[in-house]
């Protein structure tokens, strides 16, 4: 198994912290519909899971990208808390990226 890199780690975690994001969307639009519209529980029954296995997954990103991008105490601590309210893992992301911890992404070539 090859070294992975700084810049692949935060590919991933910020591809798994949107789709966290995405899956919290869903599960609160399933809970609308059940609780308050009191229509269907179809919404929770699909994006609960969904929501909960990437949830698992984004733990284990964060944890990883604390480790390769040698996060301290309360990076790691932050990135963890920002997968429990809906859409924080977006704004960990964005602070992540502009106070330089999480590296940012390579520009695709133009030609």
């Amino acid at each position: 198994m090859g070294r992975v890199t700084p810049r692949a780690v935060a590919l991933a975690f910020r591809a798994v912290a949107l789709a966290e994001a995405c899956s919290w969307v869903g599960l609160l639009a399933g809970m609308f519909v059940k609780y308050v519209l009191a229509t269907s529980e179809r919404g929770v029954q699909v994006f609960g899971p969904i929501h909960g296995g990437i949830f698992v997954a984004y733990v284990v990103v964060a944890v990883v990208a604390a480790r390769v991008l040698r996060w301290n105490a309360v990076t790691t601590l932050l990135a963890l808390a920002a997968s429990v309210p809906p859409l924080a893992t977006l704004w960990f992301d964005r602070w992540a990226t502009r106070t330089g911890r999480l590296p940012v992404p390579e520009a695709a070539p133009t030609s």
